[in-house]
C-alpha cells in the first residue's frame, strides 16, 4: 500500500501544529499503523526556530519527546504532498482551501485549536488534550477507514 500522509498547519509551527504532529505520530506507532506519516508547517514559521518550552512541556508530560523538531514554512508543494492537509482553524482552512486536500479541525471535530502563544502552561495542556482527542477522532474515522481512490 502507498504510503498516505497527513500534514498538520497552524501560524508558526511552534505550538499547535508540532503538538498535533507528535501525538498523531504516537498514536499512529501505539495502533501500529505502518502506511500513515505525519508532519507539520506553519503559514508564517520562522525557519531557524524551535516548538515552544511549553508545547515540549505539555507533550513530555505525557511521555511524548521531540528533541529534533524545527519549523517549516508551509508551500504549495508540501500541501500537494500530502493526501490529508489539516488546519488549526477554520480561518486558516479558508486561506488555504484553494490549494486542494485541505480540511481544519472544526471539520472533523467541531471545534478550532485556539493559539496558546505567550499564555501559561494551562492553556498548552488543554491545547494539547483538544489536540489529543482531534488525534484520537482522526484515528478512528480517517485513518482506519481510508480507501485507496
Amino acid at each position: 500500500m502507498k504510503r498516505k500522509k497527513i500534514l498538520f498547519v497552524c501560524t508558526g509551527n511552534t505550538c499547535r501544529s508540532p503538538m498535533a504532529e507528535a501525538l498523531l505520530r504516537d498514536k499512529i506507532k501505539k495502533n501500529k499503523i505502518k502506511w500513515w506519516s505525519v508532519s507539520s508547517c506553519g503559514i508564517n514559521a520562522e525557519v531557524g526556530g524551535t516548538i515552544s518550552p511549553n508545547s515540549r512541556t505539555a507533550l513530555a508530560e505525557v511521555g511524548i519527546t521531540v528533541d529534533d523538531f524545527a519549523p517549516k514554512q508551509l508551500t504549495q508543494k508540501i500541501i500537494a504532498a500530502n493526501t490529508l492537509v489539516i488546519c488549526m482553524t477554520t480561518a486558516q482552512k479558508q486561506m488555504l482551501e484553494a490549494c486542494g486536500n485541505v480540511t481544519c479541525i472544526r471539520d472533523i471535530c467541531g471545534y478550532d485549536i485556539p493559539d496558546p502563544y505567550g499564555r501559561d502552561i494551562a492553556a498548552y495542556r488543554a491545547t494539547r488534550d483538544a489536540l489529543s482527542s482531534a488525534c484520537d477522532y482522526i484515528i478512528n474515522n480517517y485513518i482506519k477507514n481510508y480507501r485507496e481512490e
